[in-house]
């Protein structure tokens, strides 16, 4: 049987929803450099080896994401959603096993659960809030940034309390598990409407649109970012001697107040004329406080660590902002979504990998952050073009065409 409506869910319990399910989008990442050193001593990997397993869930962002605009059209959105939260419980699961390989296969299938919960979500929340859609993500990217938070700084006192760093990593499918149960349980799952598929759509050729390549290498170089510190920042203070404890908590933190610039963001970069001021003051503050926690005063770790936390939250808020403010309508949101973190993300996986290589031939703090940099360069070019008021639609011909928003 066709649903040929869909139902609506009403606006605050769609909210509650998406942080409840957000919440579960981060836990898997930042939970995982905390135990780092644990891991190491425990299976004799090689610093590479510690940097691929950091990159494989990056990786796998990218690899999946692509994935969602395809299962949404054949399953619907919702059911797609649950489908990725059913996958990311089975491999965090996975990676409480006592055998190597598998923490290797459930960070890489925890990698691609999230990859397409993640660019489902965008364009869900430019179906059912199309003219707030920016504030609304701005709410869901502040619970991405909260489940961060408590990945980063509950890892150690969770392997502490349970014995086990696998334990440990494997006890975030609990939530997984609760955010599947809610979200079957009160957001409708309609099937397609398979007479309004079967009808020929235009054809979004993004690939071919200098404004959705803007988006998608703004989205790569800061989300490269993100996943350092994701990844190494805990390995990196501890090679200024802080302990494996206080390193975390620095990570949590950090991840913290990215809640503020999170939701704070949508608002800063309403009251430009376009986006681009937001933009360059979040990654401003971004490579501060990089340069202040690896490179200055250890005393200063602590405005370090908050001029970093807002700069990475305001950055990547914007990032999935910039989704649905490029986009008309909420199938152009899914399609760009699916590109920006697809390659994005891919893009994104060079930079724990290049840190971990680098590490590996023992580069010294300093020429970390000469990467880093870099990185941080590239984002303020593709800033400048993806921050201005363009939005891609589709003209009375069915072309995808490239329109300047008033």
């Amino acid at each position: 049987m066709t649903n040929t409506t869909t139902p609506r869910t009403p606006l605050l319990g769609f909210l509650l929803l998406m942080i409840l399910v957000g919440i579960n989008l981060r836990p898997a990442l930042s939970s995982l450099a905390p135990v780092l050193a644990r891991i190491q001593a425990d299976t004799g990997l090689s610093p590479t080896s510690i940097g691929a397993l950091t990159t494989l869930p990056v990786v796998c962002l990218g690899l999946f994401a692509p994935l969602a605009p395809w299962l949404a059209k054949r399953v619907g959105a919702e059911r797609a959603l649950s489908l990725a939260l059913v996958l990311l419980a089975l491999a965090l699961s996975l990676r409480a096993s006592a055998l190597t390989w598998l923490l290797f296969l459930g960070t890489l299938l925890a990698g691609g659960a999230i990859g397409i919960a993640g660019s489902l979500l965008p364009a869900l929340v430019k179906r059912e809030l199309p003219q707030g859609a920016d504030l609304m993500t701005g709410v869901y990217t502040m619970a991405l940034c909260l489940g961060g938070a408590m990945g980063a700084g509950l890892s150690i006192p969770l392997a502490d309390a349970l014995g086990s760093w696998r334990l440990a990593l494997g006890s975030w499918a609990l939530i997984a598990v609760m955010a599947l149960v809610v979200w079957r349980w009160r957001m409708p799952h309609p099937w397609p409407d398979r007479q309004a598929a079967s009808t020929p759509a235009p054809k979004a050729r993004l690939l071919k649109s200098a404004l959705a390549w803007q988006v998608t290498l703004l989205m790569g170089s800061m989300s490269s970012l993100a996943y350092i510190v994701f990844g190494w920042l805990p390995v990196l203070l501890q090679r200024r001697g802080l302990s494996e404890q206080e390193a975390g908590w620095l990570l949590a933190i950090s991840v913290m107040f990215q809640l503020v610039s999170a939701i704070g963001a949508p608002w800063l970069a309403r009251l430009g004329r376009d986006q681009r001021p937001a933009l360059l003051l979040m990654l401003a503050a971004n490579g501060a406080g990089m340069m202040l926690l690896l490179l200055g005063p250890v005393e200063y770790r602590w405005p370090g660590v908050v001029l970093l936390g807002l700069g990475q939250g305001g950055c990547f808020s914007m990032a999935l902002t910039l989704v649905v403010l490029r986009s008309g309508d909420s199938r152009l949101a899914g399609k760009l979504s699916g590109m920006a973190q697809g390659i994005g993300y891919c893009l994104a996986a060079l930079g724990p990998l290049g840190i971990g290589i680098l590490l590996d031939r023992g580069a010294t703090l300093p020429q970390v952050c000469l990467m880093l940099g870099a990185i941080l360069m590239l984002a303020v070019i593709f800033a400048l073009f993806a921050g201005r008021n363009r939005r891609l639609e589709f003209d009375g011909d069915g072309q995808l065409v490239t329109k300047h928003r008033p």
